[in-house]
């Protein structure tokens, strides 16, 4: 298989995902290659860990509950304190920041209880008390971006978000898990989730297709991992925007196509911020510059904010909302 062909694999099927029987023989098709190409090819990926999987990734109202969550922890401790942390199933990532707050972790579960007994939970086992930042709006989420480019670009991908788009009936949970573990690379990978379900393999390619049609997913494809293809500076940016302005300036930041996820959430005692975006670069200086450029545009300069650097990523991995997670964790430094 060519260079260009193993990154269009990841590259150009983060969106659009055939949902058929066959899927990797469609992929075969367009590429010029074999199905069994396109299957070794998404697996040596995954074992390079350039793929976390091909699976959904859903609307943060779809169902469960998610948290954003950071600590400040003495820079003696992070390592440990970051360990427990990340041992924790429901966190699916972790990472030192640049600031006094400097571990930041998003944990998800079931619902906000189970949230909340496992953040009280990795209190008492640290002694260091966790910072909870709800969210709030939504303005763009997960779109995937383009790995030919120096920043993370959504390009025509960036949409805004679904105002309202449902959730996940119960009985459909069973196959969201599945959704949100990845498909297996074999030749017909849905069968498998049919078995699982109870279900045939046409209502499931049905419900993944309604669930994409009503924004309850967001997208379904290659879920790929920034860091191993070169985007290693990541930097979440926040703002103190006046609660009358966040909805006109989280809409305004939509409209530029660098930031991968935009997003308002609560201020915290001690953190004002309350307007999130998410910028991933090759460089600093291309992160710095391009920031940069996007608060001249759209008057942003003037309002308080501060720009958080990740130092370090301890663990990376796909939500678990609709069910246990029983992966191995993903670990990585970068």
């Amino acid at each position: 298989m060519q260079p260009h062909q193993r990154l269009a694999l990841l590259n150009d099927w983060q969106h659009g995902f055939p949902l058929v029987r066959a899927p990797f023989a469609v992929i075969a098709r367009r590429l010029g290659i074999t199905e069994a190409d396109v299957i070794a090819g998404y697996r040596e990926a995954q074992r390079a860990g350039a793929l976390s999987r091909i699976g959904g990734v859903f609307d943060t109202r779809a169902g469960g509950a998610a948290l954003l969550a950071a600590m400040a922890v003495p820079p003696e401790r992070l390592a440990e304190v970051a360990a427990l942390v990340s041992a924790h199933p429901g966190v699916n990532h972790n990472y030192e920041r640049e600031h006094a707050f400097n571990l930041w972790f998003v944990i998800t579960g079931r619902d906000r209880q189970s949230l909340e007994t496992s953040l009280a939970a990795i209190e008492q086992a640290t002694g260091l008390t966790v910072m909870r930042l709800p969210m709030t709006r939504v303005f763009r989420i997960d779109l995937g971006f383009d790995l030919r480019t120096p920043m993370s670009d959504t390009g025509d991908r960036a949409h805004r978000a679904v105002s309202s788009p449902g959730r996940v009936a119960s009985a459909d949970e069973p196959l969201a898990a599945l959704a949100e573990t990845g498909l297996p690379l074999q030749p017909l990978p849905f069968d498998g989730w049919a078995l699982a379900t109870g279900r045939s393999v046409a209502e499931v390619l049905a419900t993944v297709q309604q669930w994409l049609a009503c924004g309850v997913l967001r997208r379904f494809g290659a879920v790929v991992r920034h860091h191993e293809f070169g985007f290693a500076a990541n930097a979440m940016v926040v703002f103190d925007v006046p609660d009358a302005e966040l909805e006109r300036r989280g809409e305004a930041l939509a409209s530029e196509s660098a930031p991968s996820l935009i997003y308002a959430r609560q201020r915290a005692e001690g953190w004002p911020y309350n307007l999130y975006c998410m910028l991933h670069g090759r460089d600093r200086a291309t992160v710095t510059d391009t920031l940069a450029d996007i608060m001249l545009r759209q008057g942003l300069h003037a309002v308080p904010h501060a720009v958080l650097f990740s130092r370090q990523r301890f663990k990376q991995q796909g939500a678990r909302r609709f069910a246990a997670d029983t992966r191995r964790p993903e670990h990585a430094h970068a």
